[in-house]
């Protein structure tokens, strides 16, 4: 078994039993899913750009990203309606754990100046939201290959009910949120 969710089911769950007072372990909050999502917008002129972003987030991921696509047409921004502007992965089960191991113990440590991510990201029903700079914080990436440094969002979708159970969840999980 994946090493945190192991610590999920031995410590996080009777600590969440006993915090908010469950009747039923099937209450208990737990992580459904992690979105991760790269927006580029200069894939419309320049489609390598594209290709590195989703051979990068194969590599940070360990899943296939599929191309998001434009949905509507923006003269301003000279694009039409269909053209790939960005790349995206679903993780479930066990990758969705591993990947939030490495994100809270590997990744977010690699970033300058790092004390802590905001608590402020919640979204009113218990899912997070993180955005990232730069996409070399991952140890999967050669820095010297990379072409252009990408950022990208990280959504963490929970089964929690409130913005308070997710952010705990969270915690017990190991994200360091600023004090």
């Amino acid at each position: 078994m994946i090493r945190l969710k192991e610590m999920y089911f031995k410590e996080c769950m009777p600590q969440l039993i006993r915090i908010f007072n469950y009747k039923n372990s099937m209450e208990v909050p737990r992580l459904q899913k992690i979105v991760l999502n790269m927006g580029l917008g200069d894939a419309a002129q320049n489609i390598k750009i594209l290709d590195s972003a989703m051979e990068e987030l194969a590599l940070i991921s360990g899943q296939r990203p599929v191309v998001t696509r434009a949905r509507r047409s923006i003269a301003a921004f000279k694009l039409r309606e269909g053209m790939p502007i960005g790349c995206m992965v679903t993780l479930r089960r066990d990758r969705m754990y591993d990947f939030f191991d490495k994100l809270v113990n590997v990744a977010l440590p690699r970033v300058r100046d790092f004390r802590g991510v905001s608590d402020r990201s919640f979204d009113g029903r218990g899912n997070y939201t993180l955005g990232i700079k730069e996409q070399v914080i991952f140890p999967e990436i050669n820095y010297d290959k990379v072409d252009k440094i990408k950022g990208m969002n990280i959504t963490i979708v929970t089964t929690a009910n409130t913005d308070e159970e997710g952010k705990i969840l969270l915690r017990l999980l190991g994200m360091p949120f600023r004090s």
